[in-house]
């Protein structure tokens, strides 16, 4: 398989992902159109804009335990606030959130430190008492390994969102 075929499936299957956000998300295009994020490359040619770099895209994931959702830092309203920011957020196109449920079977997927994953190239932990960038590509291979074990017990969509809402109902 050449690079520009691989290149040509990997934008393929983002956008299919991207559309699979969107339409749980219950946006539709026309909305995501104007806040300036368009599904097809060919929309772009057709408006006179030259489609995006692989640079340009990029979709932020994010996993978190829904034990965090329901552990109150602050206030209640506070909690509430920051939750329903949450719920707010998963509408966003470039934004794919998960949320493990409590009691989910979790094979190798052990709890761990918090961590973000940027690319091939850096991880990074913030620990108590420092900030922890990784850039050991060994070692960036085990948070990549551990990341894909966490987000494939993680719910997304409306799952996770029901998750979200139901922390908020706890709340009051």
């Amino acid at each position: 398989m050449s690079p520009s075929s691989s290149i040509q499936q990997a934008r393929e299957a983002l956008g299919k992902r991207l559309r699979e956000i969107r339409k749980d998300s219950g946006l539709t295009a026309r909305a995501v159109a104007a806040a300036g994020w368009h599904e097809s490359k060919s929309s772009r040619l057709e408006n006179g804009r030259t489609p995006p770099s692989d640079e340009d895209i990029r979709i932020w994931t994010r996993i978190c335990e829904e034990w965090v959702l329901r552990t109150v830092i602050g206030d209640s309203a506070t909690m509430v606030s920051q939750l329903g920011h949450l719920i707010g957020m998963t509408a966003a196109p470039s934004l794919s959130l998960g949320v493990i449920p409590m009691g989910a079977v979790r094979g190798n997927a052990w709890p761990c430190e918090s961590f973000s994953l940027y690319d091939e190239k850096q991880a990074s932990c913030e620990l108590v008492s420092a900030g922890l960038t990784v850039k050991q590509p060994s070692e960036i291979a085990e948070y990549a390994k551990t990341f894909t074990e966490l987000a494939g017990i993680a719910v997304y969509g409306a799952a996770a969102r029901k998750l979200i809402t139901s922390a908020i109902d706890t709340l009051g």
